[in-house]
């Protein structure tokens, strides 16, 4: 009798296709660009706050534009921008991309689940050792990735790693944004007004509609999105939620003779404008909190606070980690012939860089308590620095283990 040949055992992480990478080349290339932005503005917020004119900072958010502050603008008008572009990109991830094959996605979208779920947990808990009930509100700070960033120390540190973890790490952010906008609709909204709602849902129908008939004009769509974003922020939903809304019913598909779909040319063309611009605005108006000794001192005894750091620094590493490899053990799967465990956990720790929605969380949930609201984002600010620094670290040392192999394969050819 002859033996059975053992069946091929399925990656964990595949090998993008070549329009997958070159996807990703361009999104590096913008939200690298994106992050050093973001970077400058966040560096430019703390000097202001902390200066003898932070005065004029606190005027400057307070400002109001027609019918909301510069800072409402700033969240909930800008971030709908950041948040459309993140529709379009989930609506064609899960079309034509790599979400769309279970067997693909598996393992990369239950360790974004883990990356979600786990930093949840280890703020709940930290917060309940210490018996402050109030800080539970915030258990959603640490949940979130920030792709800009994340992808920019990726660029920067990891340049000559396998594209397989460039894929990944996009995948994670991908589905991390899906559960942060779950998150904000389903846990961040107060109260519903259903006339605005039902005009808001009304004219998304007709959105939907000219995309099905092929309209192509900005005339329509740019007053169209605007009453959409504008009812929905009327209705009590957060504004976000209309941008993604949105990108989800924007056509992904291109016809015959069309190079490149609605969602590809749009996301094209606003992703600079997301990445460079409005996200660096938001990170203007939301970073600016004391970093005194008096306020670190502060930050420190607060749980919220603690419970927000570790969960970025300890429970995204592991939740990552941790939901990859339980996935892969499970079924059977193999890693990337590139990768290594250790690359999968350089990842885990970059994930734990979670500034902008992570600051974004802790406005909607102490937004009636704007000194424990300002000692949450300092520790989200630090929290994301000493997870970024661990990640280069290993970063680093990966670089040179994976050079060297090559090194050493180019050798024995």
């Amino acid at each position: 009798m002859g033996t059975e040949r053992e069946a091929p055992r399925r990656l964990s992480f595949p090998v993008p296709s070549r329009h997958e990478l070159a996807v990703l080349a361009t999104v590096l290339r913008q939200e690298s660009v994106g992050g050093a932005l973001l970077l400058v503005a966040t560096v430019a917020a703390l000097v202001w706050a902390n200066s003898p004119w932070h005065e004029s900072y606190t005027h400057a958010r307070e400002f109001t534009i027609g019918p909301l502050s510069a800072e409402a603008w700033a969240t909930d008008g800008l971030l709908a921008i950041f948040f459309y572009v993140a529709g379009l990109e989930l609506k064609r991830e899960l079309v034509t991309g790599s979400l769309r094959q279970l067997s693909r996605a598996l393992v990369p979208v239950v360790a974004a689940v883990g990356g979600m779920a786990v930093p949840a947990l280890v703020f709940t808990a930290v917060v309940l050792a210490s018996g402050d009930r109030d800080g539970l509100r915030g258990w959603a700070v640490p949940m979130a990735t920030d792709i800009a960033f994340a992808l920019g120390v990726l660029a920067v540190a990891g340049s000559g790693l396998p594209g397989a973890l460039r894929a990944l790490l996009l995948t994670l952010a991908i589905v991390d944004d899906l559960g942060a906008i779950i998150v904000i609709a389903l846990f961040f909204t107060e109260s519903l007004h259903l006339v605005p709602l039902g005009l808001a849902l009304a004219l998304l129908a007709g959105y939907a509609v000219l995309q099905h008939r092929r309209i192509r004009t900005p005339l329509v769509y740019v007053p169209l999105a605007i009453a959409i974003w504008w009812f929905t922020h009327e209705s009590g939903v957060h504004a976000t939620i209309a941008g993604v809304a949105l990108g989800l019913l924007t056509r992904v598909r291109p016809d015959p003779g069309e190079e490149h779909s609605p969602a590809e040319r749009l996301e094209h063309r606003l992703r600079p404008w997301s990445a460079g611009v409005a996200v660096p605005l938001f990170a203007l108006a939301a970073a600016g909190v004391p970093v005194t000794p008096d306020a670190l001192a502060a930050m420190v005894s607060d749980p919220a606070a603690v419970a927000s750091f570790v969960g970025l620094v300890v429970g995204k590493a592991i939740g990552v980690f941790g939901g990859a490899w339980l996935t892969a053990r499970l079924t059977h799967a193999s890693l990337n012939p590139d990768l290594s465990w250790a690359d999968v956990v350089a990842i885990a720790l970059l994930a734990g860089i979670g500034f902008t929605m992570c600051l974004l969380f802790a406005e909607l949930a102490f937004e009636a308590d704007p000194a424990r609201m300002a000692r949450v984002k300092a520790a989200v600010m630090i929290g994301s620095v000493t997870a970024a620094l661990l990640a280069v670290v290993l970063l680093r040392f990966r670089r040179v283990r994976h050079q060297a192999a090559g090194n050493d394969e180019t050798s024995d050819s």
